[in-house]
């Protein structure tokens, strides 16, 4: 990693099984990244105020409440506004293959399905991150 990037993960909506978030949570701290986690039950208001005050570099939504195509752009549109729209923002959750499509050409930058590889996703974020990094 070029610098310890920080990454907040947070839970979107109503949906309230946050396994998977911890579970990522603690793989990234594990590679090596800074992570804040919000909790359940975040608005994008609330998530994008998050990333504001710990100048985080990523943000990853966990989403399993099938809200993925409402949430994600408006916590893009939260960040938006706050002048956060270079922060990378990648996903995982039950999301269908056709709405994965649709999240990439709004500007997410990937999204991870149940089963993805722990170390695979830290990979990517690194990578992500590193590459973003050279262009600044």
């Amino acid at each position: 990693m070029k610098r310890n990037y920080r990454v907040v993960v947070a839970k979107p909506g109503l949906d309230g099984h946050d396994r998977g978030a911890k579970t990522i949570t603690r793989a990234l701290r594990d590679h090596g990244f800074e992570v804040i986690y919000t909790g359940l039950h975040q608005t994008p208001e609330q998530i994008a105020e998050t990333v504001l005050q710990e100048d985080a570099d990523a943000i990853g939504l966990s989403l399993l409440s099938g809200a993925h195509l409402t949430l994600f752009p408006r916590v893009m549109e939260e960040l938006r506004t706050r002048k956060l729209g270079e922060v990378l923002i990648f996903g995982g959750g039950v999301i269908p293959l056709e709405d994965i499509a649709t999240l990439k050409q709004q500007g997410v930058g990937e999204i991870f399905g149940p089963g993805s590889s722990l170390n695979e996703i830290a990979k990517w974020l690194e990578l992500a991150l590193d590459s973003r990094e050279k262009t600044n």
